[in-house]
């Protein structure tokens, strides 16, 4: 039986950990984006060390748990370095223009009943599952 679910479990446990955690000391929502973006656009300057703790955290801790993978994991990430860029620009942006992203709306806005949160991800979840339809299954660039 594949064990996928149960990695998936774990790190849905550690981010809702980790926002309850963000929470409870800091008074503030967890979003990903607003973290990144205060740094970016220097509005969050006042904090930036507590800022860049979390960024690093975000990518430190998957290399630390990469001892516990006993067999290779498939990301099936596209070698296509066009689209990831383009990806990411585009996941960027629109993270900014709804005013956070699955981080914070997904995790901290469904889990405080926030309509606007469980709006959001409702059309996160939308846009993805189209993304994938055209770009995969109509253009077949990924």
């Amino acid at each position: 039986m594949e064990m996928d679910w149960i990695w998936g479990l774990v790190g849905g446990l550690m981010i809702g950990s980790a926002a309850a955690m963000f929470l409870l000391v800091n008074g503030r929502i967890m979003g990903a984006s607003g973290i990144v973006g205060g740094l970016a656009d220097r509005s969050g300057w006042s904090n930036w060390a507590e800022r860049a703790a979390f960024i690093a955290g975000l990518v430190l801790v998957p290399m630390l748990m990469l001892p516990l993978y006993t067999v290779e994991v498939s990301t099936n990430l596209t070698g296509n370095l066009a689209v990831v860029i383009a990806a990411g620009l585009l996941v960027g942006l629109g993270s900014r223009i709804a005013n956070g992203c699955t981080s914070g709306h997904g995790v901290c806005g469904i889990s405080r009943f926030s309509l606007r949160g469980i709006g959001a991800t409702v059309f996160y979840l939308l846009a993805g599952g189209l993304s994938v339809v055209l770009f995969r299954h109509v253009l077949g660039v990924i």
